[in-house]
């Protein structure tokens, strides 16, 4: 095995976990903050709990991923919640 591909090896995980908690922190966050939207309260009301409550999520999201054990439980993880997000955000606009 060449130098490169192990470094790839060890690294991987880590870039993904990254990448992960950069990119998967953001959507869920955004999700949620247009999710709330839906909520029965008025709009101002829901963009300002959307918007507090997002900094708390792509938090916990960002602590999930390096606390998961491997990185691809992370990522499905991310996906069920995306994917229960989506229908909601959906329909608000």
């Amino acid at each position: 095995m060449t130098a490169l591909a192990q470094r790839m090896r060890r690294t991987g995980p880590l870039v993904s976990r990254i990448v992960a908690a950069l990119l998967g922190g953001y959507g869920i966050a955004t999700l949620f903050a247009l999710a709330v939207l839906a909520l029965p309260i008025s709009k101002p009301q829901a963009v300002l709990t959307g918007q507090l409550a997002s900094f708390a999520i792509y938090a916990g999201v960002v602590i999930w991923v390096f606390a998961a054990r491997r990185a691809w439980p992370a990522w499905i993880g991310l996906l069920i919640v995306a994917a229960a997000l989506v229908p909601l955000a959906w329909s608000v606009s």
